[in-house]
């Protein structure tokens, strides 16, 4: 892209607006962000642009503004259907995703990752075994890195590890993945995509530049991944815990196996049946780069789990607590609770984005001991599990860890997979994460 000069806007203040702002400066762009924030709430970025030349907007982006550019580049949590956005189309003004601009320079091979449930675990496995390898490159995109921050630094040789969401996905014109894996794909942000379809299309862009000579990892086990294989224009790896005759990248009387790889399940040291998912993915993607067999067993083995997904933060007394925080859709809960058999105390709630809770109730029906509800969703879940479980609605993690504790026996478990957004009570869901390990660990105290 040919940006000397050319007056472009960055709308959005977050930390892939930030990268945007300061790639946009350094290709010689006049530049401008938005940000529906005030000065006052966006002072860290205030600062964080201080030595930039760009000229901030708050508290919203007017059309006026957007119709001035030659260039527009929405952050991902800025909807692609905005009203303004599609005037500025029309009127020929550029509206390129920060992923698409980084996508047109960036240097190397691309391992693209996408799912509703399992990305950065998959893309933290894929990177560790790389790095335990050798192999050069980045790991970046929708957690972490902006992918723009690694533009410069790229070479030819490189294997750049990107987790891709369906916000950047609807936005992307350009990108090439050489290997692009699909986890899984269930109901998820539909206040943003509207319908499954719109989301499940999202996510099926991450396959439509590959080549002949590239790959698309699919879940065998997931429809709407299985119907994604006729758009693959190279070959396709399906993955599959059943171990169907079709799923080449399987996991068997405990091993995981794919080409050369055969590896013990229980020394994966992260739990959960869908871990054993990612972790058949992280195996696919990484033989398919050329790492051996070998190197790829010894990697796994020493993977450290990523924060607030399925981590183990204590036992104390005799019960496990696990934090699940970034479960934030039914799907996730439902394989978050199913890790356990039995004595569960599970932790759910926050705020609904449209979904249905029901698949909840004959997991937990099966294993738990009680669902301990918080948040503005409490009530919605209540009806509908349907008495599947004995129901206290505690309002605050506080409150739902306290009657936890002073419940459960030694062997149960206490798991937070809330199903749900954290923005009722918290900023994130590592704030809702770090305020769950911070009450266990006076637990502990």
């Amino acid at each position: 892209m040919n940006l000397n000069g050319k007056r472009a806007l960055v709308i959005g203040l977050g930390k892939s607006g930030l990268a945007a702002v300061r790639f946009l400066a350094r290709r010689g762009a006049v530049v401008s962000a938005a940000d529906s924030g005030s000065r006052q709430e966006l002072a860290d970025a205030v600062e964080a642009l201080a030595d930039e030349p760009v000229r901030l907007h708050f508290g919203g982006h007017p059309e006026s503004l957007l119709l001035a550019q030659d260039l527009i580049v929405p952050s991902p949590g800025v909807p692609w259907d905005l009203p303004g956005l599609m005037r500025a189309r029309r009127q020929g003004i550029v509206v390129c995703g920060e992923l698409e601009v980084a996508a047109r320079e960036l240097r190397g091979r691309v391992i693209g990752v996408t799912g509703t449930n399992g990305k950065t675990t998959t893309v933290s496995l894929i990177d560790h075994v790389l790095r335990e390898a050798g192999v050069s490159g980045k790991v970046a995109g929708n957690v972490g890195t902006p992918v723009l921050e690694i533009v410069d630094d790229s070479r030819a040789e490189d294997w750049h590890v990107l987790e891709l969401s369906s916000f950047q996905l609807e936005a992307s014109e350009s990108l090439r993945c050489h290997i692009a894996a699909v986890l899984n794909v269930t109901p998820d942000h539909l206040d943003r995509h509207r319908t499954i379809e719109a989301y499940t299309a999202a996510k099926a862009r991450i396959l439509r530049n590959q080549e002949p000579g590239d790959v698309a990892v699919l879940n065998d086990e997931d429809a709407a991944c299985r119907a994604m294989e006729p758009l693959a224009r190279g070959s396709v790896v399906r993955f599959g815990t059943a171990c169907r005759d079709c799923a080449e990248a399987c996991a068997a009387n405990g091993r995981i196996l794919f080409r050369g790889v055969d590896f013990a399940e229980s020394d994966l040291p992260i739990k959960g049946v869908h871990n054993v998912e990612n972790a058949l993915v992280a195996v696919a993607a990484c033989r398919l780069a050329g790492v051996a067999p070998s190197v790829i067993s010894r990697a796994l083995r020493t993977f450290q789990p990523v924060p607030h997904r399925m981590e183990f933060v204590a036992n104390v007394r005799g019960v496990d607590y696990f934090n699940d925080s970034k479960a934030t859709n039914v799907a996730a809960a439902v394989k978050a609770c199913g890790s356990f058999r039995s004595g569960l105390w599970a932790i759910l709630g926050g705020r609904d984005k449209g979904s249905d809770f029901g698949p909840l109730a004959a997991t937990l029906h099966s294993r738990a001991c009680a669902a301990l509800l918080v948040g503005e969703a409490a009530t919605l879940i209540r009806q509908q599990l349907g008495g599947s479980v004995p129901i206290v609605e505690s309002g605050t993690l506080g409150a739902a860890l306290s009657y936890a504790v002073s419940r459960a026996r030694p062997g149960d478990t206490v798991l937070l997979a809330p199903a749900c957004a954290s923005f009722d009570q918290y900023a994130n869901y590592i704030e809702r994460g770090r305020e769950f390990r911070r009450l266990v660990g006076e637990l502990g105290a």
